[in-house]
């Protein structure tokens, strides 16, 4: 084998993506697709989590592309690239949630509380997919959607998410209570309607 195919076959899969940084920085726009589309799908995916509607998660989408491609200087390979455009993907939605871009929950139809005296089954959940997970979370009233996305989901802390919502870390953890239980019950009614 020649020593130069050799090298190529020896080097990190990490130099392609070092090449394709280096010409986004330069701002070349074949480079600037070539990166949003290989992380476009799985940032799509985030971003659609935090919205109503997929026109909303594709404003999400650019917007926060538009970030990266600002910002790309400011990227340090401490951590991975994905795990930074994610990052800006879900403080994006966030900013579009605190700014009003986003469907209002209050235009979304009003949940039944629970009983109070309902507690939280841990369980109630396991068997199901994650998809069915997903419409289930999609009914909750959005302060308590995000908070639940933000801890469980995308592994932020309390503290975290109170600076990153402006609430306190007391309100987040509140918030993240009021979800799992109102998941149980959304699940448990929903089965008990398809028993009937």
């Amino acid at each position: 084998m020649p020593k130069s195919r050799a090298l190529f076959l020896s080097m990190p899969a990490t130099t392609d993506l070092d090449a394709l940084l280096a010409r986004c920085l330069r701002r070349e726009p074949a480079a600037q697709r070539a990166l949003y589309l290989r992380y476009a799908g799985r940032m799509l995916g985030i971003a659609r989590r935090y919205a109503y509607t997929v026109p909303e998660a594709e404003d999400i989408l650019q917007d926060a592309f538009v970030k990266v491609f600002a910002h790309l200087g400011d990227y340090r390979a401490g951590g991975t690239l994905e795990g930074w455009i994610r990052r800006i993907v879900v403080t994006t939605a966030i900013s579009h949630w605190r700014s009003g871009q986003l469907r209002h929950a209050s235009e979304a139809p009003p949940l039944d509380e629970p009983p109070a005296s309902m507690a939280v089954d841990g369980t109630a959940l396991e068997g199901l997919k994650v998809t069915e997970v997903l419409k289930l979370i999609e009914q909750l009233p959005h302060g308590c959607r995000v908070v639940l996305l933000l801890y469980a989901v995308d592994g932020y802390s309390h503290s975290e998410i109170a600076e990153l919502l402006g609430i306190q870390e007391s309100t987040s953890k509140a918030q993240l209570s009021k979800a799992r239980k109102q998941l149980t019950y959304l699940y448990k009614r929903q089965n008990d309607f398809i028993r009937l």
